[in-house]
C-alpha cells in the first residue's frame, strides 16, 4: 500500500513538474521602465532564433498580446526593441524503484528494483528589451519547461512561456 502511495505521489509530481514554466529575470538597475510605453521587434535577433519560422511567429503574436495587455503599442520609432532567443535539450529523468516480496532467492524482502528513464524536450524562451536609443540590454526575461510536438497545443504552450515570462516585467 505504501508503495502504490509512492508511486501515485512520484506521478503527480512528475506530471506538475512538466506542466509548469519556471521563470527568472534579470534587469539594468538603473533603467528608468515607466518611459517604455513603445516597442519594435529587433529584426536581426528574431532572425537568428533557431526555430521554425512557424514557432517564431506563434511567439511574437504571444509578446503583442501581452505587451498590448502592458499598456505598450507597436512603433516605427520604439522606445525599446525586442529580441529572442532559444535554447532546446532533452531532459533525462531516471527513476530507481525498489520492490518488496519473494524474489529470486529465498529470502523475503527487498527484491530487485527496475530503473526506468524517460526523455522530454525541454526549452528555454528569452525575451530581451533593449533601449532603442542607446542599443543596450534594460531587461531579460528567461523561461524554461517542457515542449510539445503537438501542433493543436503549441500556441496555448507559448502563451504560457510568454505571459509568465512577461509577469516579471516591469521589474519591481
Amino acid at each position: 500500500m505504501k508503495t502504490l502511495k509512492l508511486l501515485s505521489i512520484l506521478l503527480i509530481a512528475t506530471l506538475a513538474s512538466c506542466s509548469s514554466v519556471r521563470v527568472n529575470a534579470d534587469y539594468d538597475k538603473k533603467a528608468t521602465f515607466v518611459n517604455y510605453k513603445t516597442y519594435a521587434y529587433l529584426k536581426s535577433g528574431i532572425d537568428k532564433a533557431e526555430i521554425s519560422d512557424l514557432d517564431k511567429k506563434r511567439i511574437l503574436y504571444s509578446i503583442d498580446e501581452i505587451m498590448t495587455k502592458k499598456g505598450f503599442s507597436k512603433s516605427e520609432n520604439p522606445d525599446v526593441l525586442i529580441s529572442i532567443f532559444t535554447k532546446e535539450r532533452e531532459r533525462v529523468d531516471v527513476y530507481n524503484n525498489m520492490g518488496f516480496g519473494w524474489g529470486w532467492n529465498p529470502y523475503w524482502g527487498m527484491g530487485m528494483g527496475y530503473t526506468n528513464v524517460t526523455t522530454t524536450p525541454e526549452g528555454t524562451l528569452f525575451i530581451d528589451l533593449i533601449d532603442a536609443k542607446t542599443k543596450e540590454l534594460v531587461w531579460q526575461g528567461e523561461g524554461s519547461g517542457y515542449l510539445t510536438k503537438n501542433t493543436e497545443k503549441k500556441d496555448a504552450r507559448i502563451m504560457e512561456f510568454v505571459s509568465k515570462i512577461l509577469e516579471q516585467y516591469p521589474p519591481k
